[in-house]
């Protein structure tokens, strides 16, 4: 498969992924397998193609998927179309930039790490975004996000600009979904004004966490 998802190609399966058929996959998530299908062409979601021409997918990226479908529903009106589209844009470009040096630094296992720290970081932007004021326990768990991040990265030997890298590419992302809004779902611009406002102060947050403790004198 490539970047996008578009054009597969046959590979052998991982043998340390427990890999799902189109009709297991589908069903898994509540959804018809040309839904599916379509989402794996389109790269949102990983595929892999056996030599025998079958799709499979691997059942920890159905269970991710699953649950960014389940965080969706805590969010509606606008930010819920923001939501969508962002976690979308989000797994596409993770898919054509893994070659890219700031994360080609990080083996398999390490990604996972980052993965759920994703995953968790998503799923506080999600309740974030949804309240209209207030949040201070969200944006302590954003903070303590940004130090495992951090931490990570220092036990790799990773200097602060590769750290501060993978986030914001992920701030680019969320961002740049949040101004295209207006013209996609009709929405005022006080109101997607206070989005982006939401969106920056919790990811602020989490990076002047991430500085933070890269400044702490090293033990």
């Amino acid at each position: 498969m490539n970047a996008n998802g578009s054009t597969q190609t046959p590979h052998r399966l991982p043998e340390n992924e427990r890999w799902l058929s189109l009709k297991q996959a589908s069903d898994s998530l509540g959804v018809h397998p040309t839904t599916l299908r379509r989402w794996a062409d389109n790269g949102e979601i990983q595929v892999m193609v056996t030599p025998g021409g079958h799709r499979r997918f691997a059942a920890s990226d159905i269970e991710r998927f699953a649950e960014e479908r389940r965080r969706l529903k805590i969010v509606a009106g606008f930010e819920k179309i923001w939501a969508e589209q962002a976690l979308s844009q989000a797994r596409k470009e993770i898919a054509s930039r893994r070659d890219e040096h700031w994360l080609a630094v990080f083996d398999e296992g390490d990604r996972e790490r980052k993965r759920l720290l994703g995953r968790r970081l998503m799923g506080l932007m999600l309740q974030y975004v949804s309240l209209p004021e207030g949040g201070d326990d969200l944006l302590e768990e954003a903070r303590a996000i940004g130090r495992e991040h951090a931490e990570n990265a220092l036990g790799l030997g990773l200097p602060l600009v590769d750290a501060i890298q993978a986030m914001l590419f992920f701030r680019d992302t969320l961002v740049e979904v949040a101004i295209q809004l207006p013209e996609v779902a009709h929405v005022r611009p006080e109101s997607n004004t206070r989005l982006l406002r939401r969106i920056n102060t919790l990811l602020n947050a989490v990076q002047l966490s991430i500085a933070d403790t890269y400044d702490r004198p090293k033990r």
